[in-house]
């Protein structure tokens, strides 16, 4: 089994912007901690980030047929990215996404995601923690099933 793990735009500030939005954990200990879970049930591991969303695209484009669990936290892009949205939904790959603040808590714009309505599961407002949850939920229920 391998799983994806995508973070969008500004997410490689983590740690530095907004800590009292985001808290101070970084990136790269969110990405440790999910190697680590990862290769205790020995599943393949990739995180990935990027600040635009055509490099996200093409990503998500080439994981098809190389992974079988995508987590996704699109940042801003969950309010704007059909792009993203189409690609996700061409590849065929389940996926979950994650958000560290409650999205619904915040500004009116943030409301809307264009991924929640075809997304295996959505965690918001959990933290850094919803990264982790969405693993153990993929090696919880299809771990074996693989």
């Amino acid at each position: 089994m391998k799983i994806l793990v995508i973070h969008g735009p500004n997410l490689n500030l983590l740690g530095v912007r907004e800590p009292e939005v985001y808290g101070s954990v970084t990136m790269e200990e969110i990405n440790k901690g999910l190697e680590e879970r990862a290769s205790s049930h020995s599943i393949d591991f990739e995180a990935y980030q990027s600040n635009a969303e055509h490099e996200i695209v093409t990503k998500l484009q080439n994981s098809m047929n190389e992974v079988d669990f995508i987590i996704i936290n699109p940042g801003a892009l969950t309010h704007t990215s059909i792009a993203i949205r189409d690609s996700l939904l061409g590849i065929g790959v389940p996926f979950y996404e994650v958000h560290i603040s409650n999205i619904f808590a915040r500004e009116e714009f943030r409301h809307k995601s264009y991924f929640s309505d075809v997304a295996n599961g959505v965690i918001c407002g959990l933290g850094t923690q919803g990264y982790d949850l969405a693993l153990r939920h993929i090696i919880d229920n299809y771990k074996d099933k693989k």
